[in-house]
């Protein structure tokens, strides 16, 4: 019998992971990546991007980091080269075809108005049912139309659909007489040419997130105090500026099943939600002192940065932020090389920047606009049909079954989108849980089931991360998440030897090897 035809969109590490499992599942991966190597969201970064996370949290589970990298921390390069030794040793890039832009996907079989199953059968490879694949070669402007049995979508969230604000007409970079670009244009100059371009300037960097702070420091390297540059944000978030809080390693607490205790979690039992309760008081205490922590070491009330939620709603939506060498960071707001201007909203003048909730003007020659980028118009994007894609937009949180299965989309897995601290094995773990679906070693629920199973982590989501629920961050949840996908591929859930190790000790990659 022919193999099946895998079409994975994508060659960042969701994508190389996927083609891992489905080759060895005996299916025919093809891989179509927009760039000219592996690597994903790493290949274009700016010069200080480093690991959030210790190194340990992100690797795959069967291949180690090399021993050259001793840093907890490893710079974008270090990562990069992992993720590209990861692609040879498994002999990856045969499969994968370069400088290939997947203009959209279309879906040719029967209508899925009335089904009650998955693909109308409940198997992934129906007897009807196929994908086209239109891709363009960006070398050759030639485009060439696939045709294949399923299609994997590893299109990454924090790439190539960057997320600007919207502004009332004359309020907006049209009147703006300097340059305003997005990060993703920042990050995509060499070294040289981004110190360069911010050099002798005066910048607001809009967005306080990972890369907005990254940009930031970067032009107060460069131009120092004389050239002070703006971060312009509109809420504060939790930055951890040290892993080991009182010398106590917090990773061995975020990662433990001891953790997950203390929240409720989607479909648990009476004894569990118990547990979540009684404890409650205690997880309270736990995080009140990493706050505590927090505020004394940044100096976070000095510079009117004290989030007004909780460290762990910011942990629960992904949104919390290691910030390294802080006391550099601190430096640069002292010596005023950086500037925190708060305010919900501002629009453009000729000049610069203006803040109308006070009127303040803010010059600049140069504006970033690190405000992220939109994952879910990405996704919606790729369909041809506007039904599949209005399934998606309708979606607030994009409703995907194991984080992984549009449920009333035929023939189709997303891998990645959901993203967790430890982001690396959640897209190798729901790689394994496809590629052994697709093997037929386990059925889905039916749409009504996984539409409700939906539904449930919606509502936790709603609980532990507030208002950024949306966001679709497993953040705290990936040992749930990982027991439901081992259960459903009849995997031992169980990693560690013995009660106390698996409730107390961490919990990462390498426990989940098979």
């Amino acid at each position: 019998m022919d193999k099946k035809q895998i079409a994975i969109i994508g060659a960042g590490v969701a994508g190389l992971t996927a083609c891992k499992h489905c080759l060895s599942k005996g299916f025919n991966p093809i891989v179509f990546e927009l760039e000219s190597q592996v690597g994903g969201v790493w290949t274009k970064t700016i010069r200080t991007t480093r690991l959030q996370t210790p190194r340990y949290t992100y690797q795959f589970s069967d291949f180690p980091w090399q021993p050259s990298v001793t840093d907890n921390f490893p710079t974008q390069q270090q990562v990069l080269d992992y993720i590209r030794s990861y692609a040879a040793h498994f002999d990856l890039i045969p499969h994968i075809k370069f400088n290939s832009r997947v203009k959209g996907i279309s879906y040719d079989g029967p209508s899925s108005d009335t089904w009650s199953l998955w693909n109308g059968t409940g198997e992934p490879f129906p007897p009807e049912g196929k994908w086209h694949v239109t891709v363009e070669n960006t070398q050759t402007a030639t485009t060439k139309v696939y045709t294949v049995d399923f299609v994997i979508l590893c299109l990454g969230r924090f790439k190539d659909a960057p997320n600007i604000p919207q502004f009332p007409t004359g309020k907006g970079p049209e009147v703006y007489q300097g340059q305003a670009i997005h990060s993703m244009e920042y990050s995509a100059m060499d070294n040289n040419k981004a110190a360069e371009f911010v050099k002798g300037k005066k910048v607001v960097v809009v967005g306080f997130g990972k890369t907005g702070l990254d940009i930031a420091r970067e032009c107060a390297s460069v131009n120092g105090p004389e050239h002070p540059c703006t971060i312009l944000y509109r809420h504060d978030h939790w930055k951890i500026g040290s892993w080991f809080p009182w010398g106590f390693p917090i990773s061995s607490f975020l990662f433990s099943r001891f953790r997950e205790l203390l929240i409720h979690k989607p479909g648990e039992g009476f004894l569990l939600s118990f547990v979540a309760t009684a404890l409650s008081p205690l997880r309270w205490a736990i995080w009140k002192l990493l706050e505590i922590y927090i505020i004394s070491n940044l100096q976070l009330a000095k510079f009117d940065m004290v989030p007004p939620h909780s460290v762990s709603q910011d942990l629960h939506s992904g949104l919390v932020m290691y910030l390294p060498n802080p006391q550099n960071f601190i430096d640069t707001l002292n010596k005023g090389s950086i500037k925190l201007k708060k305010s919900p909203s501002f629009s453009f003048y000729e000049k610069g920047v203006l803040i109308s909730q006070d009127d303040t003007q803010i010059e600049a020659q140069v504006v970033i606009f690190a405000t992220g980028f939109n994952g879910k118009q990405k996704l919606k994007n790729i369909f041809e049909s506007q039904t599949f894609g209005q399934l998606i937009e309708d979606s607030q949180r994009v409703g995907l079954y194991r984080e992984s299965i549009p449920p009333r989309i035929p023939q189709i897995a997303v891998i990645g989108y959901s993203e967790g601290l430890l982001s690396l094995y959640i897209s190798e773990s729901t790689s394994r849980w496809v590629a052994t679906l697709l093997d037929g070693k386990f059925k889905l629920p039916s749409i009504n089931e996984m539409e409700k199973d939906v539904t449930r982590w919606d509502e936790h989501l709603k609980q532990v991360s507030g208002q950024y629920y949306y966001l679709s961050a497993l953040c705290g949840s990936e040992i749930w998440y990982n027991d439901h996908i081992c259960k459903d591929m009849g995997v031992n859930p169980m990693r560690k030897k013995g009660l106390f190790a698996n409730i107390f000790k961490p919990y990462g990659p390498t426990d989940y090897i098979c």
